[in-house]
């Protein structure tokens, strides 16, 4: 989540208006981005909501991160580190184990909206901020790792870790987001505990210097929109939109009519229109737009709280699974278009192991599992037990967004056909994802989906010390509770092992071990839809972990 995962969010819509008439390039005014979505947050680190991604991609840089092809690359780094460049090195830790350290350059040019530049202090702040136990930062793991940062020289920083993963050139630095050390020192030292509740980030969002992308935030109204503005200090490209706003539209089916009406110009994929709609909207409207179906990493699935006593019972989630006919709600659904997931790795990924279990739809199976568990006695149309208690599971996901409550309504009917008393319990996204799922306040099933990027190992969603908690502040993305230690092991072994062939066989083994456990019920994977007017350039879906965003500067209006 990155976090190697994040939470899926919105999509971009854009109003352009035109300067200049000529062809190629041209300076627009205004550039409006229809989100679903508010972030909970905006510091970097704290929290993986795609909504946040959405808007700090156009107004900050990762170090690294991949890019359309799918390959790792500088963004504010100059060059990655490698063995045969010399700016990776191994070294000898400690306890006679193998680390490694790891220099990057930032980019010359780098600074922060207030015109403070992007140096080596920021990069040492960012790790002593993340290494502190309360700080709260959703891939704590990757602060553990990190065992110093030296500030080499103003522009270069090398991080000293505790191994030699095969990623190693970019393994530290996808979610390593700095922080400006100029401003939010004096906040994390005056009560290092209180630092997530009183980052800058949220008390004073429009602060220039938090930003050093194309835009920074200039304007923000609470759940509603945000307004980005070009950086006068950004060293790229510059871009081409004197003013872009993020509009807050939670209910999905009010974004085609947002289109239609003229009140935004172009519905990117992140999390727009749901497929059934862009499917039905390319029919009705299709000639007049460009629409895009890019499929990718991402991930719709079910966490379940193993901590409840029902749920704990691997027999009780088989039931779940074996009660659901997931093909039948992809074809009705999304045309075939989502294909049903059978783990969280992509059969694009190099690492899929077509040999994992899968649980087909078998409603005998299920019926007689839930036997087993005591559930046979059927009263009112639903299971009880012999002490009488009516078999009840809460089901909560995003509220407003039509396509998830769709698969949510046909999967709670094969629930309930079989018994089960399936009661949902919906949440705006901030809230579901800043407070029922972050803090694990959900008492059954939680829908969501994780988005990322290949080949990602996925210990902060399934190691047992990422299981979110007070004593952590929350940090951890292992939402479900799920506790394995074969699971840990395999998850260590998978980052350290370079030789392709024997992770590949770890892999193969983590994916039989996911299903077998079965902490989350696979739903699909998910295709985003753009829909792109015809003259806007420059937009590349990525289909990974990366929004569109991140490349915000390259896109134009075509003046021809």
């Amino acid at each position: 989540m990155p976090s190697l995962f994040r939470f899926l969010a919105v999509a971009p819509f854009l109003l352009i208006g035109l300067l200049i008439g000529t062809a190629g390039p041209v300076l627009a005014e205004t550039l409006r981005i229809g989100m679903t979505q508010f972030p909970a947050n905006f510091n970097p680190n704290i929290e993986s909501m795609l909504a946040r991604e959405m808007v700090l991609s156009a107004t900050r840089r990762p170090v690294t991160a991949h890019d359309q092809d799918w390959k790792a690359v500088c963004f504010l780094c100059v060059e990655l580190p490698t063995l045969e460049n010399g700016l990776a090195k191994v070294e000898e830790l400690p306890d006679g184990g193998k680390g490694m350290a790891l220099t990057y350059r930032i980019q010359p040019g780098a600074t922060w909206g207030d015109g403070t530049p992007v140096t080596s202090k920021d990069a040492v702040f960012t790790w002593e901020v993340g290494s502190h136990e309360k700080a709260g930062f959703s891939n704590s793991e990757l602060y553990r790792r990190i065992l110093s940062v030296d500030a080499v020289d103003e522009k270069t920083f090398t991080l000293h870790v505790d191994r030699m993963p095969f990623d190693y050139s970019y393994a530290f630095t996808h979610d390593f987001d700095l922080l400006p050390e100029h401003i939010e020192r004096p906040i994390f030292e005056e009560n290092p505990d209180e630092y997530r509740n009183r980052t800058a980030y949220n008390s004073d969002t429009t602060n220039p210097g938090l930003s050093f992308g194309p835009y920074r935030i200039a304007e923000i109204v609470p759940g509603s929109e945000i307004v980005i503005v070009p950086n006068e200090t950004w060293w790229g490209e510059p871009p081409q939109f004197d003013r872009v706003v993020f509009k807050v539209i939670e209910n999905t089916a009010a974004l085609e009519a947002n289109l239609l009406s003229g009140a935004i110009d172009v519905i990117s994929g992140e999390l727009g229109l749901t497929l059934d709609q862009a499917l039905a909207f390319e029919r009705r409207h299709g000639d007049n737009y460009n629409i895009l179906y890019k499929p990718g990493l991402i991930y719709e699935h079910i966490d379940l709280n193993l901590d409840s006593s029902l749920l704990s019972d691997i027999r009780m989630r088989r039931a779940l699974i074996h009660a659901l006919d997931r093909d039948a709600i992809s074809k009705q659904l999304f045309k075939g278009r989502q294909p049903v997931a059978h783990g969280s790795v992509n059969p694009q990924d190099p690492m899929f192991y077509k040999g994992l279990p899968r649980y087909d739809f078998d409603p005998e199976k299920s019926k007689a599992l839930l036997d087993e568990l005591g559930w046979s006695e059927m009263k009112d149309r639903f299971r009880h037990n012999a002490a009488g208690e009516r078999l009840t599971i809460e089901f909560m996901t995003t509220a407003g967004n039509r396509s998830r409550e769709l698969v949510q309504q046909a999967l709670q009917s094969q629930w309930r056909s079989l018994g089960i008393d399936v009661r949902i319990k919906n949440e705006p996204a901030r809230v579901f994802f800043g407070q029922t799922v972050s803090k694990r306040r959900f008492t059954g099933m939680v829908m969501f989906a994780w988005v990322s990027t290949p080949e990602s190992v996925p210990r902060t969603t399934l190691h047992s010390d990422q299981i979110p908690s007070t004593k952590n502040n929350w940090a951890g993305q292992n939402y479900t509770g799920f506790n394995n230690p074969e699971m840990d092991e395999l998850l260590e072994a998978i980052d350290l092992e370079l030789d392709e062939e024997k992770r590949r066989a770890l892999w193969q083994r983590q994916q039989v071990l996911y299903a077998e456990e079965l902490p989350v019920i696979p739903l699909y994977w998910r295709a985003s839809a753009f829909v792109l007017p015809k003259w806007l350039k420059g937009v590349r879906p990525t289909g990974h972990q990366q929004t569109t965003t991140l490349w915000i500067e390259e896109w134009y209006r075509d003046g021809s």
